[in-house]
């Protein structure tokens, strides 16, 4: 359980173009998906004055920048990994949440989009 004096950093409504999907049409034409990302932790200090003393927002989306342009089938590999990451390469990460929605589903009676997500607590 995360503890009342914890602090967020999110990235929200970040733009991929990926080839992810189990359709052949999907791994030729590729889609855009949309990652919403979000970390907890409690900052050791009460104003932060460092980098060092929080989550950089920066390598967190390389991380996801570099996972989302390997093609993968499942959406549900995406996230789990992504979390697991996060979990074992930022040891202040209490609670992490990763939701990938694609844009456009490989379904044609379908209007609208479609996504995965996952919330990790250490």
């Amino acid at each position: 359980m995360v503890d009342s004096n914890y602090m967020r950093i999110s990235l929200n409504d970040v733009h991929f173009f990926g080839y992810h999907g189990i359709y052949e049409e999907e791994k030729i034409l590729g889609n855009t998906f949309i990652v919403n990302l979000y970390v907890d932790f409690s900052p050791a200090q009460n104003v932060i004055r460092n980098i060092s003393e929080t989550i950089d927002y920066v390598t967190l989306f390389e991380l996801v920048k570099a996972r989302m342009a390997k093609p993968t089938p499942l959406l549900e590999t995406i996230v789990t990994e992504l979390a697991e990451s996060i979990l074992t390469n930022f040891s202040l990460v209490h609670t992490v949440f990763v939701k990938i929605t694609k844009l456009q589903v490989a379904i044609k009676t379908l209007e609208g989009n479609m996504s995965v997500a996952i919330t990790k607590t250490r």
